[in-house]
């Protein structure tokens, strides 16, 4: 399957942005997903995950209360809105896909097998 990523930008500390994963190639509808962001100075880390049916999602404690994923899958479409930014949530996000993972909020970036091309959320102060 191949995701593509978007809705990064340039946002003021307190706003709001939704990223979007869309795939092709194959439907999303078996896949658990997951957004992962990484900066020049960190290993990539997640921060949502949804399994496949979305009934389970999975949050980083740094971005709970603020962040929202989601998934339609009859648009072979994965969601992160993203309120309340920090300076801290500075990074390129990236979205995740996979048939086999085991879903929670502390999966490493290996367990996933497929990769969007990562879209840019810059935060300012």
């Amino acid at each position: 399957v191949q995701l593509q990523a978007s809705g990064g930008g340039s946002v003021q500390a307190g706003g709001s942005l939704r990223l979007s994963c869309a795939a092709s190639g194959r439907t999303l509808t078996h896949h658990h997903m997951a957004w992962f962001r990484q900066d020049p100075w960190k290993e990539r880390e997640i921060v949502a995950a949804i399994t496949w049916s979305g009934d389970r999602v999975y949050y980083a404690d740094s971005v709970k209360g603020r962040f929202t994923i989601s998934r339609d899958n009859a648009k072979n479409t994965v969601y992160l809105q993203m309120n309340s930014l920090e300076p801290d949530d500075t990074a390129v996000y990236y979205c995740a896909a996979s048939t086999t993972v085991i879903v929670s909020a502390s999966t490493s970036a290996r367990s996933y097998a497929n990769w969007g091309q990562g879209t840019l959320v810059t935060v300012s102060s």
